[in-house]
């Protein structure tokens, strides 16, 4: 008898779990209903989940208790309708529907479509964590075979990388990177990471060099490889401002030559005219900035400041002063009236 009696009360533990269970996917597939259509009547959703009128007022009772903001309009002609509230309901998304919105993301985050923050790519890294394995299967042979075009003149970033290093900042523990510098040679080095920067033209990973014990900026798309150690890291020195931290490190290095221009305009349009990426600025006074760019050649950096367009003096050094002058002069030869 106690055989028996344990078999039926397992018999109903199971079937008291497997009634769970099904009432939750029928509240998950009506909120599904409900955020895909404006409103329905009970006798829509009762037919399309295949259960009674009475159960779906149940249920929507139950959504209700749950903080999800189910109105309801009287009448036979009535229905229910979700209202955004306090609470963000389930997002249930079908195999194609996945793939769409995990390449969606993908793609704003590659090119920054959504602004300097790290939304879409936060965003991505979490839907690929939950994503079934044939999906993630899938999106990763998308990546393979997708190619984005760069800006000209600057390298692609690999989706795969960028989300393993968005990963690594996420573990908080200490990880072992393969890197290439802007002079081609491979290093491998210890760092502990922190948090990825996307300037809007690239992304920065930004972590700590344990050799060096410093804080060090490096281009994405130069990362070969990143493995985790296990190892836990905690920061008592990060740097309050990671961002400005990368702006700093593009725009002063590794350059041959540095040159000090005084712009007669405000911070503000300094920094339209020059990013801050690209140039260090301290303001002048209301009215002017000044602001230190890096260049190859004293050719190159006056290339550059004559393309901006805009009256400017270089305060240093005299051979970017020169080169600038000499394309002036070239370009008024050019445009004086005498030239055939």
């Amino acid at each position: 008898m106690t055989r028996t009696g344990s078999v039926l009360v397992g018999s109903r533990y199971v079937a008291d779990f497997a009634a769970v269970l099904s009432t939750s996917a029928r509240l998950l597939r009506l909120v599904s209903l409900l955020a895909v259509r404006p409103a329905w009547t009970c006798g829509e959703l009762a037919e399309r989940m295949e259960v009674t009128e009475r159960t779906v007022r149940r249920d929507v009772a139950r959504l209700r208790e749950l903080g999800y903001t189910v109105d309801s309009d009287p009448g036979p002609w009535g229905g229910y309708r979700l209202r955004p509230g306090t609470r963000t309901p389930p997002l249930i998304l079908d195999d194609e529907e996945a793939l769409a919105v995990a390449v969606g993301l993908r793609e704003a985050a590659l090119s920054g479509a959504l602004g300097g923050d790290q939304a879409a790519l936060s965003a991505l890294l979490k839907l690929r964590q939950v994503l079934p394995r044939r999906l993630g299967d899938r999106l990763g042979d998308m990546d393979a075979a997708f190619v984005q075009t760069p800006r000209a003149g600057e390298p692609q970033v690999v989706a795969g990388t960028l989300l393993e290093l968005a990963a690594a900042c996420r573990r908080g523990e200490r990880a072992r990177m393969a890197y290439r510098d802007w002079e081609g040679r491979a290093s491998v080095r210890d760092v502990d990471p922190y948090r990825l920067v996307h300037t809007g033209r690239r992304w920065y990973f930004v972590a700590r060099d344990v050799e060096r014990g410093e804080w060090r900026t490096f281009r994405a798309d130069r990362v070969e490889r990143v493995q985790p150690t296990g190892r836990a890291v905690e920061f008592t020195d990060p740097p309050p401002d990671p961002a400005l931290l990368v702006s700093r490190a593009s725009a002063t290095g590794p350059y041959a030559l540095l040159a000090t221009v005084r712009l007669p305009v405000s911070m503000e349009q300094a920094l339209r005219l020059i990013p801050a990426t690209v140039g260090l600025h301290r303001a002048d006074g209301p009215d002017a900035t000044v602001v230190e760019v890096g260049g190859s050649s004293a050719e190159g950096l006056a290339g550059y400041l004559f393309s901006l367009a805009t009256p400017l003096r270089v305060l240093a050094p005299d051979s970017v002063r020169e080169a600038l002058v000499h394309r002036t002069r070239e370009m008024l030869a050019a445009n004086d009236g005498t030239g055939t």
